[in-house]
């Protein structure tokens, strides 16, 4: 791996930010970012890369590598879960595997968009409409973690725990998170089709200086969340705590042979394997604990937050990038 990338990375005011709020935690500063905002950042967030990337998929309908780009990533969204189980279920019960194998097979946005971030940083190109295949990963995943549930689970199951198909189908597609990127995904390709005076006026609001603004002031809570994740791994044990760095690194170098099949631009083929190689804190969590209740949330939110969401952050983006550069260098 190139060092030189991590050391550019880790320079970057977002990722910056993001230790300072670690650092807070550790030396017991009282530093907290008042209980609405950070959510408020999380939504101006998600709508701001959607409008962006409907505004660029307006644009991307041409291009060839759209259509099998979108195909590759809901497949990817079936296949991790399923191999995540199986490691899983060597050391954990039905449902706690499933719980954190929907997790590592959905997507963390905030991953995403410190890629772009990086990518604009490094001076390398990537289309907007990437986002579109972030959009689609996160119902999947949380599909194919129920049904391995409902298939795999002790027969005796309480049925008042049991959920129907719908609900399921529903928890899964129209949580908010999916739901407001879907919804701004949409507003932003009309807009751009029908609308060019209305993406002007929107455009200072979902880019430049105030989402980079946002995304500091987010990846700063997420430092501060994630460190206070981190003693919950300790219960996880050293099992999960390798699956939590490793299954990451599997899952990119997937993605970067994928994203190589694809002929996808070098930044393209980093934002499509930072999504096979995420993880979601937000939307699979929140599904898991209403659909799920025998999940111990410990274990699928201290893995993911307390310790492959800083993994990327600091080491994944670049080392990803690093295997982008190797696997497929002829591609610009």
């Amino acid at each position: 791996m190139e060092t030189n990338l991590i050391i550019q990375n880790v320079l970057t005011p977002p990722v910056l930010f993001f230790f300072l709020g670690i650092l807070a935690v550790l030396v017991n500063s009282d530093l907290e970012i008042p209980a609405p905002l950070p959510k408020l950042f999380s939504l101006y967030l998600l709508l701001a890369i959607g409008v962006r990337g409907g505004f660029e998929l307006q644009g991307g309908l041409k291009q060839d590598t759209l259509l099998p780009t979108l195909f590759a990533a809901i497949m990817m969204s079936l296949l991790i879960p399923l191999i995540c189980f199986a490691i899983l279920r060597l050391k954990l019960n039905v449902f706690n595997s499933a719980a954190i194998a929907s997790a590592y097979g959905s997507i963390s946005a905030v991953t995403f968009i410190t890629a772009e971030s990086f990518l604009k940083s490094q001076g390398i190109s990537f289309d907007g409409w990437m986002v579109a295949p972030l959009a689609l990963m996160e119902s999947p995943a949380i599909i194919v973690g129920l049904a391995l549930v409902k298939i795999a689970a002790p027969k005796d199951r309480p049925n008042e725990r049991v959920m129907k198909w719908r609900k399921i189908l529903h928890e899964s597609m129209l949580n908010g998170s999916v739901y407001l990127l879907l919804g701004s995904l949409l507003i932003g390709f009309l807009t751009a089709a029908y609308n060019p005076d209305g993406l002007e006026k929107i455009r200072p609001f979902t880019e430049n200086y105030l989402f980079y603004g946002v995304e500091c002031f987010f990846l700063l809570d997420m430092g501060i969340v994630a460190a206070q994740r981190l003693p919950a791994l300790k219960k996880a044990g050293s099992f999960l705590i390798l699956f939590a760095v490793l299954m990451p690194i599997l899952n990119a170098f997937i993605g970067v042979f994928i994203a190589k099949g694809l002929l996808l631009s070098s930044g393209n083929a980093l934002l499509f394997v930072v999504l096979c190689a995420s993880a979601s804190y937000l939307a699979v969590p929140t599904a898991m604990r209403m659909t799920v209740p025998e999940a111990k949330a410990s274990y699928y939110i201290s893995t993911t937050l307390g310790l492959t969401f800083p993994f990327n952050i600091v080491f994944g983006i670049p080392l990803y990038m690093s295997l982008v550069n190797k696997i497929i260098p002829s591609v610009t």
